[in-house]
């Protein structure tokens, strides 16, 4: 976790040098940085940053396409009908995502006696 919050440090701070870095973080090179690269929690963690991106990018697409089939483009049209499909779809996976952690949260018994 912590290396998690350099990196966003470093990312999110004005650039820095490779130098100026490594002072701030504490380090003598950017062998742990790396290391943890190759690791399946980076992985993890950069699959989330990218499909955070995309959902945005979804979003401004769907209005761009939303404003030119209201104006009557027929290919915005047909794609804006195409990409309701596909909401409408992974609205249902999202909701049986969330249905299942609630069952999941309601079968729990903790044992805890409220009398």
């Amino acid at each position: 976790m912590e290396i998690f919050i350099y990196t966003k440090y470093f990312i999110l701070s004005p650039k820095k040098s490779e130098e100026e870095f490594l002072k701030v973080v504490d380090l003598k090179s950017l062998n742990t940085f790396h290391r943890w690269e190759r690791t399946q929690e980076y992985k993890n963690l950069l699959l989330l940053l990218l499909e955070s991106k995309v959902a945005n990018d979804f979003d401004e697409i769907y209005r761009v396409v939303t404003d030119k089939a209201k104006e009557g483009d027929e290919k915005s049209i047909r794609l804006f009908l195409s990409m309701q499909k596909d909401i409408q779809s992974n609205a249902k996976l999202a909701a049986q995502t969330f249905t299942s952690v609630e069952d999941e949260e309601d079968s729990e018994d903790d044992d805890l006696d409220l009398s």
